[in-house]
């Protein structure tokens, strides 16, 4: 009577359950997403199939998927699997856990599993109590978190554990969790109510599935139209389609390359009321610092990548002000392509046959028997000179007969490049053995403290 009261409960509270926690898989087949770990032959779904996972660390943004693949090996595997939040438990639950573990090895010769959700919420100390269970075996941990590991993992729990990166599901994926949900529900939905759903998911298969449910929610003819899912996210359609999608964010693109930051910053904000996931608004300021910033301001790059990791460490809505303010640090930023034209024509012309060897003197010297073969001869170590310069060959010249005209890198004259470009006409002074004349011909300081013979 127990047992059959104990599943009438259970069958009731998962009737009960947030949609995302009923459509929760019980074995890896079921998992949506993340292929490049469950898909077939990958590393995880081989770990898990034959029941040989060790120590893990699942790592990636919310919603994409720890909690909900750590529960599908506990429906696969053979070991006993335990799980804890790091949110509400301690290191006394933790030897508890522990303990069992213990007692289950020595009365049953079966594993245990442990499962712990946002582990780095745990300190130092609290990681250090599971240690030993891990060290000895005692226990496979699978800890759960959206912070990089490498700063909230202490160091021997992360070199004992496989890190395991997962990230944002894909439309596909996304799509196919919002099919599953309406089926769960016993609902259908407008294509246009679905499209906006999955448009808004921003790879979240948790936060798509909770609008699914207040949609649901709200329709009360079986159907879920576009106004309930815009009531449900809180927001507008504003009609941004997939075509839209691709030209607002060409539309912001261009518009930081053009330096104008007004329509950088409108472009910014119609993607962000759009719903548009702000990690690729992210990535696209990053492949532009570079691209079209480069070397006209060296600091393009870190400003961008800052705004990426701010958007990781804060979130939404706070990490609109530092993508704001890498979109205009951009926009207004000088420009250059020429770091981009640089790789671009370095790789087109290696496609097309043009290959050097290395020289001798550059070729690695640093093993027993390499000076026998001529490795690192005549090398000439830059430092050893004055300014740090000495005139010699990186590649040989006469076996880029197809280099690109000029060579591959052309710095411009706008922003940090113009000091480049002065540097480099310098140094190419120099391997001519000409004596370059001051910038300024009446300025007696450079004249007279022998500036003009560095190079700029």
């Amino acid at each position: 009577m127990a047992d059959l009261f104990d599943a009438a409960a259970e069958a009731r509270l998962r009737s009960t359950a947030p949609l995302a926690a009923r459509l929760r898989p019980s074995n890896i087949d079921e998992v949506v997403g993340q292929s490049h770990l469950v898909g077939p032959d990958q590393p995880l779904r081989v770990l898990v199939e034959t029941d040989a996972l060790s120590s893990a660390i699942f790592w990636g943004p919310p919603g994409t998927g720890k909690t909900t693949l750590a529960l599908a090996i506990a429906g696969t595997t053979k070991r006993a699997f335990e799980q804890l939040s790091a949110v509400t438990a301690g290191v006394k639950e933790v030897r508890e856990v522990i303990e069992r573990a213990r007692m289950r090895r020595g009365s049953e010769d079966r594993g245990t599993i442990l499962f712990l959700d946002e582990i780095h919420r745990f300190s130092k100390s609290q990681q250090d109590a599971l240690l030993p269970a891990v060290e000895d075996g005692t226990l496979v941990l699978i800890g759960a978190t959206t912070e990089n590991p490498f700063f909230e993992v202490i160091a021997p729990l992360r070199s004992r554990s496989t890190l395991f990166r997962l990230e944002p599901l894909p439309i596909d994926a996304v799509r196919l969790l919002v099919e599953r949900g309406l089926g769960a529900m016993g609902l259908e939905a407008e294509t246009a109510a679905m499209d906006l759903l999955v448009d808004r998911s921003a790879g979240d298969g948790r936060q798509v599935l909770t609008a699914l449910e207040v949609a649901g929610a709200l329709a009360r003819t079986g159907v879920i139209s576009l106004a309930h899912v815009e009531s449900a996210l809180g927001t507008s359609a504003l009609r941004y389609g997939r075509d839209d999608h691709y030209d607002v964010v060409s539309a912001f693109i261009k518009s930081m390359r053009g330096s104008d930051p007004d329509a950088a910053i409108y472009w910014l904000a119609r993607m962000l009321e759009s719903g548009e996931d702000p990690r690729f608004i992210a990535r696209r300021m990053i492949i532009l610092a570079s691209e079209d910033v480069g070397l006209a301001d060296p600091q393009a790059l870190g400003v961008a990548v800052a705004a990426a990791q701010a958007l990781e460490h804060v979130g939404l809505p706070e990490a609109q002000l530092s993508l704001a303010q890498a979109a205009l640090y951009l926009a207004t930023a000088p420009k250059s392509n020429a770091v981009a034209t640089a790789i671009w024509s370095a790789r087109a012309d290696i496609t097309r046959g043009v290959i050097a060897e290395v020289p001798p003197g550059l070729r690695d010297a640093h093993y027993g028997g390499a000076s026998s073969l001529g490795h690192g001869r005549d090398y000439k170590y830059p430092h050893d000179y004055p300014g740090g310069w000495v005139d010699q060959e990186y590649l040989p010249a006469e076996s880029l007969t197809g280099l690109t005209a000029g060579g591959w890198y052309q710095p411009t004259e706008h922003g940090h490049e113009a000091l480049i470009a002065e540097r480099l006409r310098g140094i190419q002074a120099r391997r001519l053995g000409i004596r370059p004349a001051p910038a300024d011909p009446g300025d007696a300081k450079a004249e007279t403290t022998g500036e003009e013979d560095e190079p700029k």
